[in-house]
């Protein structure tokens, strides 16, 4: 049974834990897509630094497929899309503390090696 991405997930916990500390939450976005709505005069190598604080943007919608919000570029409102899988790592700007995601969205953990045989599955009995 595959489980849904948990970048979202860990995206929203790292930008409101960030946030009640006081720091400055920045977005490292892979730019090399074009479903990625960004400011492309300030990528640099397919990737963009974008400051998503809330003095910073508006609206900002941390969804379970996209981000979105809207912000200025050298004084310019732009609306920015990204799809979580784009979003590279969420990071303070003070101390850089934060998280970055590997592009394997669902990395299986490693198997120990002399690892005992697995345990059987619960299951319901009526």
């Amino acid at each position: 049974m595959s489980m849904t991405s948990s970048r979202p997930y860990l995206i929203r916990a790292m930008y409101q834990w960030i946030v009640d500390n006081g720091m400055t939450p920045h977005l490292v976005v892979e730019t090399t897509n074009d479903e990625v709505e960004v400011p492309r005069q300030y990528e640099d190598n397919g990737k963009i630094v974008l400051n998503i604080g809330p003095m910073a943007i508006k609206a900002l919608t941390l969804g379970n497929e996209d981000l979105t919000f809207n912000a200025r570029f050298d004084g310019q409102p732009m609306d920015v899309y990204i799809p979580v899988k784009h979003v590279l790592a969420i990071y303070t700007r003070e101390n850089g503390q934060g998280m970055m995601f590997s592009d394997d969205q669902n990395p299986s953990p490693p198997e120990p090696e002399d690892s005992p045989p697995p345990r059987p599955q619960l299951k319901v009995v009526k």
